[in-house]
């Protein structure tokens, strides 16, 4: 592949001395340790795949078959409850689909053996695909086409068998079920390989969160027009990721290659041209590794993936339901109250206040929420798992909000906090107010996924558990959460200035009274009141001409909040000069939390742009 100038090198940013720590652009990747491209004691298990497919490329639809091999990692056989992440590598223009376990005596596949033994990552199933159907094109450049197909035909036949088949997070394989356990899909390619996972990032952003293109740069406007066009190119693929749901944490591009690689140039021009992006593809979600003196060849391909695999998949995996293990839908709801990530709050997780089984599995955990709709098993438990994820991560994740004094004065004040899921430094913060009637705490479907949302648009954002039995007791709590974070905020490194207040149903209750009233209203600290409020299907009509701006979201379905009162509200407060937003959602009913898959998606992010105006500019 062609090379650009060696003029390009000139405008390298300094490169890290730090090869794991990307808090820059550029990276040098770090060696792989001697005695891994020779065989491990203990192998993993290469699998051929004959699967039904379509011609994509040509666009007839024409049937044919198509191979891949899986490489199972050691151990998958004695661990039925395992689940596994999933890596899905393309090959370059003269290689096949078994190249990738079979070139340089197994490189590559000694090298995923000795990672998996010495715990480097965690347990991974790796598969080896192919775009051109086991003949190669005569000019590599003229199988464009086909390395534009092939996420096509990975998402919609290879995927399905092998996440079928095999113990991924998948717990479906309809596109809905591919979707929810993206966190777990890596796909990446070397050479051709890397056109194709540029058109995996434009095509296919939905199904994979980590991106690895090595050594080529994206083809999506033009053979080589990430190298002759590379603002144009970066300007499409931000677009791209703007019109995701996935723009700010809901994907990570690893790039990388060769100082003295044909295609080092071609690449790197086009990451610079990125970087510049950087809403959209700031260090967080876009590095670039190099790899001295290597050239457009097989072998490198091991260091590039032993940088980036535990990356992507770091080893969290320990054992038994009392580590940080990931929970699947099979699990109970003891598993969640005793798993050691949630130590100390693991009741607040799942309704607390509901009578349930504790052997019930999470597949049912619809039936703990029943003022709630559109709640399944397998979202609950992805939200989980992002949860252990993050105090994996080293993150506190719950505060407690009273002291010891005032939880002995008052019981009930026990079943009290904050979940906190941490945004950039200095950002104001949010606090998610869960509804469920003031008979549970709905935050499994309605506050801790919108309080993820919202971290990962980089703000700051808590769910509240509260005191049920009433919007007093609630409201105190929000009150009393306020001016906790008011008073740690050097610690939990918020703002205090223009943050907001969301709420479904009872919690939208809440966060109106608050923005009504202030934190003096219900306690005896005084503190600003939230810049805006935010209000999901609730028949408050209350209000005050010292309320915030206010925004609203509810389904023409809902048959226990009226929509026609928060449309009143809404007027109302327009008509005393207080900017006010009704959104009104069709085929919708109560308690729909993010909407997935329903007309409601996406609501949160309109919410966040109408906060925004009030969030002051030189912040």
């Amino acid at each position: 592949m062609i090379s650009c100038a060696d003029t390009e090198k000139e405008i390298l940013p300094p490169v890290s001395d730090q090869p794991h720590d990307y808090t820059q652009l550029m990276n040098k990747t770090v060696e792989v340790p001697v005695g891994y491209n020779l065989e491990a004691e203990h192998k993993g298990d290469v699998v051929r795949i004959d699967y039904k497919t379509r011609d994509y490329a040509e666009g007839t639809g024409t049937v044919r078959t198509n191979t891949a091999y899986v490489y199972l990692p050691y151990g998958y056989d004695g661990n039925a409850e395992r689940r596994y992440n999933v890596f899905y590598f393309v090959h370059g223009h003269y290689g096949t689909a078994v190249s990738f376990f079979q070139d340089e005596n197994g490189l590559l596949r000694n090298l995923l053996d000795h990672m998996v033994e010495n715990g480097d990552m965690s347990p991974t199933i790796v598969v080896s695909p192919s775009y051109n159907y086991g003949n190669p094109t005569t000019n590599y450049a003229d199988a464009d086409p086909y390395c534009e197909a092939l996420p096509q035909e990975l998402v919609n036949d290879l995927m399905p068998v092998v996440e079928s088949r095999y113990r991924t997070y998948s717990q479906s394989t309809d596109a809905a079920g591919l979707e929810a356990s993206r966190e777990h899909r890596a796909i990446g390619g070397f050479s051709m390989g890397a056109v194709t996972t540029w058109y995996a990032l434009e095509h296919t952003l939905d199904y994979f969160k980590y991106f690895m293109p090595v050594s080529a740069d994206c083809w999506s406007l033009g053979r080589f027009a990430g190298m002759n066009r590379p603002r144009e190119t970066a300007e499409y693929l931000a677009g791209i990721v703007r019109n995701s749901s996935y723009a700010g944490n809901g994907f990570y591009i690893w790039a990388a290659s060769g100082t003295s690689d044909s295609a080092y140039g071609e690449t790197l021009v086009q990451i610079q041209a990125m970087a510049q992006l950087k809403d959209v593809f700031p260090v967080t979600n876009l590095t670039f590794h190099e790899k001295d003196g290597a050239r457009h060849e097989f072998r490198p391909i091991a260091e590039y993936l032993y940088n980036a695999l535990p990356f992507f998949f770091p080893n969290r995996q320990e054992g038994g339901t009392n580590s940080y293990e990931h929970l699947t839908t099979s699990n109970t709801v003891k598993d969640v109250i005793e798993h050691k990530a949630f130590a100390g709050f693991g009741r607040f997780i799942l309704p607390a206040e509901r009578s349930y089984n504790d052997n019930m599995t999470l597949q049912n955990v619809e039936s703990m929420l029943p003022y709630h709709n559109y709640i399944t098993g397998e979202r609950a438990v992805e939200t989980i798992n992002t949860m252990i994820d993050y105090v994996h991560d080293g993150n506190k994740l719950f505060y407690d909000i009273y002291s010891d004094a005032d939880k002995q004065a008052d019981s009930r004040k026990n079943n009290t906090g904050l979940f906190f899921f941490r945004g950039e430094p200095g950002k104001p913060f949010a606090i998610v107010c869960p509804g469920g009637g003031f008979s549970y705490v709905g935050a499994i479907h309605e506050g801790f996924p919108l309080a993820i949302a919202l971290s990962k648009m980089g703000y700051n954002a808590f769910s509240i558990q509260y005191r049920t039995g009433g919007a007093q007791v609630a409201c105190e709590d929000l009150a009393g959460a306020i001016d906790f974070i008011m008073r740690h905020a050097e610690e939990l490194q918020v703002s205090t200035d223009d943050y907001s207040l969301w709420g479904g149903s009872a919690g939208a209750r809440m966060a109106a009274y608050l923005g009504s009233y202030g934190t003096q209203g219900f306690i005896s600290a005084v503190h600003p009141r939230p810049a805006t409020v935010v209000m999901g299907y609730t028949g408050h009509s209350d209000y005050t001409r010292n309320d915030p701006p206010t925004y609203v979201v509810i389904g023409d379905n809902d048959a226990i909040a009226s929509a026609s009162v928060m449309r009143q509200r809404v007027k109302n407060l327009q008509a005393i000069g207080i900017d006010a937003e009704f959104h009104l959602f069709p085929n919708l009913r109560h308690g729909f939390g993010l909407g997935i898959g329903t007309s409601a998606e996406g609501w949160e992010k309109d919410a966040v742009a109408f906060w925004e105006k009030y969030i002051s500019r030189k912040k």
